[in-house]
């Protein structure tokens, strides 16, 4: 069960307002920049087969390209990213997979803006949508907040990592040189004649 918690529409945010941070970064609304599999995988800390599952079972698709067979390889945002992240830490605290579907689902309403502002708390069965300090404070006080994830440092770490990782765009995809891609060089190779 995800709590949006709309009942404090008037109060402040968790967090400080990350729109400096937020707005040296506008490659991170582009959706036309992409980041592979690979790349998705260490920035999340999940391996490929995680992500592949999660891609192939609706959890999390890719939004710059999804593909199915070979040949193309999916291309993920900035956002998915961060979310891929979030999911990852809701494993590690032992919500279930299907109340992280249900989460993922309301993150999906969102911005990738506003994500920023965003704290999931969680006792380990439930996972509620925080947007005030009050409502997190509530959510204590009721002994339904085991942990918290506050998704503007989630979103610093991914940024951060993301940085020093490829990215292209996916109209690129069949010239574009990636270090340590032996395959597509050789598809391309061998295309070229």
């Amino acid at each position: 069960m995800v709590s949006t918690g709309k009942a404090h529409e008037s109060q402040k945010q968790v967090h400080a307002p990350l729109d400096a941070d937020i707005s040296r970064t506008a490659a991170l609304d582009d959706a036309t920049l992409g980041y592979r599999g690979p790349a998705a995988c260490r920035a999340a800390g999940v391996t490929y087969r995680q992500l592949d599952y999660w891609a192939r079972t609706g959890l999390l698709e890719p939004s710059v390209r999804n593909v199915s067979g070979s040949g193309h390889q999916r291309l993920y945002s900035f956002r998915d990213v961060l979310v891929l992240k979030v999911i990852k830490r809701l494993l590690d605290a032992g919500v279930s997979l299907q109340q992280i579907r249900v989460a993922v689902a309301a993150l999906r309403d969102h911005g990738v803006r506003e994500l920023a502002g965003i704290t999931l708390m969680s006792d380990g069965a439930s996972v509620y949508e925080c947007t005030s300090d009050d409502q997190v404070i509530d959510l204590l006080r009721g002994g339904q907040g085991v942990f918290g994830i506050a998704l503007g440092s989630v979103w610093r770490e991914v940024e951060g990592t993301l940085a020093e990782l490829p990215s292209e765009r996916p109209d690129a995809t069949e010239m574009a040189e990636h270090p340590g891609d032996e395959l597509r060089r050789r598809r391309v190779a061998k295309k070229a004649g």
